[in-house]
């Protein structure tokens, strides 16, 4: 199988999977509530700039926005503008259903293409548990991407797995292995993701962004067991 059709097969597969979920909720329970890692993000922007970020004229990209929780939220509290992005047509049609005569498009696309967004015209991008599904070579794309979009003094809310002292992602890693260093094939989903360590993903950010801060979840274990899976929430800024 070649390079292109490897990957319209694992998009395919990925589009399947989510499409079930937000149909049915067979793994995992979507809320319409947004992320409480988000909100806490958005709070700490605040405290620092007001409402310079966080306003009616600045607009926000959800990089896999699902049912459109997190941009509903951050335009119903600060007027904000929104672009939701994600393959699955299930998702965006629940998105679209719950956020009529709010000021957000919705966009039926990969994030492993090119965005369909004109240069700096966005204020702040979300990739929130999204881009690990994506290979090493569409990530370094996907990130010149959302440097092409950032406005000069724009954001990046990241959120994704975190493998350090994550029992759980060394499992899979060693029972699941991937094409690729860190990655793993997901035992429900049958695609790849990647998981980061704080040391790989600061060296990923650095070319083009100042990290301001990294929240990182808690080691989480029952009975001696590994349980919840690690995350960390990145605050990036484009250099200038």
């Amino acid at each position: 199988m070649r390079k292109s059709q490897r990957s319209h097969h694992k998009a395919g597969k990925n589009e399947a999977f989510w499409n079930r979920e937000y149909k049915a909720g067979e793994h995992l329970a979507l809320s319409t509530n947004p992320s409480e890692d988000l909100q806490k993000f958005i709070s700490w922007l605040e405290r620092l700039h007001g409402r310079k970020y966080l306003n009616p004229l600045a607009s926000v990209i959800d990089l896999g926005c699902g049912n459109g929780r997190n941009l509903i939220y951050l335009s119903q509290n600060f007027g904000m503008r929104g672009i939701g992005i994600d393959l699955s047509k299930q998702a965006i049609a629940q998105a679209k259903s719950l956020s009529v005569e709010l000021p957000i498009q919705y966009i039926v696309e990969s994030i492993a293409n090119p965005l369909p967004i004109a240069d700096t015209s966005q204020t702040l991008v979300l990739d929130m548990m999204t881009s690990h599904f994506l290979n090493n070579a569409e990530r370094a794309k996907l990130l010149k991407e959302i440097k092409r979009v950032l406005r000069s003094d724009g954001w990046l809310f990241l959120k994704t797995f975190l493998r350090d002292e994550d029992e759980h992602a060394e499992r899979l890693l060693k029972e699941n292995p991937g094409s690729e260093a860190g990655s793993y094939i997901h035992p429900e989903i049958g695609v790849a993701e990647h998981v980061f360590t704080e040391a790989e993903i600061t060296k990923t950010l650095e070319e083009d962004f100042i990290i301001h801060k990294i929240n990182k979840s808690h080691r989480h274990s029952r009975d001696g067991r590994a349980g919840k899976r690690r995350s960390m929430s990145i605050y990036a800024q484009v250099k200038p």
